[in-house]
Formats: C-alpha cells, structure tokens, sequence
C-alpha cells in the first residue's frame, strides 16, 4: 500500500492505491487548510485553490497527472508561482508513496521552496 509521507506533520500514513489526498489527509487529521479556509474552501471541488500542496523529492510521478482543470486553475492563480510540484491536494490520486509537503508557504517571488 502506498505511503503518505507529511513532511511538516511529521506523520506517515498509508492508503489504498488511487486514494484522494485530500480525503486521505483530512481522516488522519492533518490539517490541509489554514485560518479561516478552514470553513471557507470549496470542499474538494478544485475551485478555491486553498488545499494546495507541494509533492516533494521527486515523489510528484507517485501522484496523478495533472488534468486539464488543475492545470489551467493553477495556472491563473498567484498560489503556484515557481513551483512545477505545486498541487491540489483535492484533485491528487496517490499511486505510490509521496513527500507532501502541506500548507506551503506563498512563494511569490520565484525562488525554490
């Protein structure tokens, strides 16, 4: 079964193979939201962006490629500058074992994470 490696929780979780990351995350009480998008998020729909993750280590190929959703809504958003691993916990399949980093910080200038 894969693993879930949550780098800043220090937790490792394993799941059932194409399990969600957001759900996976969310039962094993890891908190993928931060301040009020806590109750303010579009419940894994993909629209408010605030579930974002980096999948870290090269571990990114363990995850589900991007769909075109993902990608264009990434790409209009000011979360995912300079970061190709930067996710959607909500839209990820888990193939096989990832580092995800959660709650990442804006990175709005470009630099590595």
């Amino acid at each position: 079964m894969p693993k879930i490696n949550f780098l800043r929780e220090k937790k490792v979780i394993e799941v059932k193979e194409g399990e969600n990351l957001r759900e996976a995350a969310l039962n094993a009480g890891i908190e993928i939201y931060r301040g009020i998008h806590n109750l303010l998020n579009c419940r894994g729909k993909g629209l408010c962006a605030t579930c974002r993750v980096l999948i870290k280590n090269d571990t990114i190929k363990n995850a589900s490629p991007k769909g075109i959703f993902e990608k264009l809504r990434l790409a209009f958003s000011w979360v995912a500058i300079g970061e190709e691993d930067m996710r959607l916990s909500c839209k990820v399949r888990v193939k096989g074992d990832v580092d995800v980093y959660t709650q990442p910080e804006l990175n709005l200038y470009g630099r590595k994470i």
